[in-house]
């Protein structure tokens, strides 16, 4: 697999599972060397897998660019290499964007990247260790509870799950833990359950631990679960650069969704994270989409003004700029 350098503002990523990191697929036709280089932080997650796939399969380079995909712990985590201009975009959950919004540091959300299941299994869940006992979202107030980035959605959507199932969202224990060191610190014992994507969700139920919640389809059913990430200043300053990449994006959003290019996603998963064949085989893609669902940022946005995570609303109008 192709290393990736470390950014110096993001130096603390998430490395994917056993020290996988993340490859940038660049074209192998001659015309290579005229493609512009884009850098774009994601969390090593299997739904960074539309994002690599896209590049594999010469979507970008048919718009004339070339991404190298850097691995980052969250969005929030990558928004000061964002605003220094160390990458160009970034893909993360939309707390990163919103904080910074009240802030007033001039970061945007350009488009969508993926969400959650309304119905159905979702991509995203609270895992009990079986020896926790813990069955039900009630049941985590008083316990440690794991999610990536502190008062973002994750915390915030489990919240309203532990009040919905009767529970006291105030007594939860949240620890900050990144998405591919949580089976370790869940078996360890240090954490009682943890928030994960896939394809964690999937291994720590396949080991034998416990699903509590989707907490995303609990409270804000189709919620965002990653958003696509500029500055003010990139759009201002290089439109043309904004526009390739979001015409590439939404290019390559639809490419994943498509039935018949499942394998070339699941086959960007194998080639980028170190998992098992069947483990990469049978996860749960989320819906890709590049289209932000204004109204379930919202709603977000109020639950965690609700529960003390955010102080005032962010200027949504300022906020999101779909491209």
């Amino acid at each position: 697999m192709k290393k990736v350098s470390a950014l110096g503002l993001v130096a603390a990523v998430a490395i994917a599972l056993s020290g996988c990191t993340d490859s940038d697929a660049t074209p192998s036709d001659e015309g290579s060397a005229q493609l512009r280089l884009v850098r774009v932080a994601a969390l090593p997650i299997t739904e960074t897998a539309a994002l690599w796939g896209g590049s594999t399969a010469g979507i970008f380079a048919k718009h004339g660019l070339r991404v190298e995909v850097l691995p980052a712990q969250g969005g929030a985590q990558a928004i000061p290499a964002l605003i220094n201009g160390d990458i160009d975009f970034a893909i993360g959950q939309p707390f990163g964007p919103i904080r910074a919004d009240l802030q007033d540091l001039g970061v945007v959300v350009i488009g969508n990247y993926a969400s959650s299941y309304a119905t159905g299994d979702d991509i995203n869940a609270v895992v009990a260790s079986a020896s926790s006992g813990i069955t039900r979202p009630a049941q985590l107030a008083g316990r440690r509870v794991a999610v990536n980035s502190l008062g973002a959605a994750g915390d915030v959507t489990i919240m309203a799950a532990v009040e919905k199932d009767g529970g006291d969202p105030t007594k939860v224990k949240f620890v900050e833990v990144a998405f591919p060191d949580a089976p370790a610190q869940l078996q360890a014992g240090n954490i009682d359950a943890a928030w994960v994507p896939e394809p964690f969700a999937t291994q720590l139920r396949g080991r034998g631990d416990t699903f509590v919640v989707a907490p995303y389809q609990a409270t804000v059913p189709g919620l965002a679960t990653l958003t696509t990430i500029a500055t003010k200043k990139r759009m201002d300053s290089d439109a043309d650069l904004v526009a390739a990449f979001s015409a590439a994006m939404k290019e390559t959003l639809l490419w994943a969704l498509d039935p018949a290019n499942e394998a070339a996603v699941r086959q960007s998963i194998k080639d980028n994270l170190e998992l098992p064949d069947a483990v990469a085989d049978s996860v749960r893609l989320p819906a890709f989409g590049w289209q932000v669902d204004r109204a379930s940022l919202e709603t977000l946005a109020t639950l965690a003004g609700k529960y003390g995570v955010l102080d005032r609303q962010p200027n949504f109008d300022r906020l999101i700029q779909q491209q």
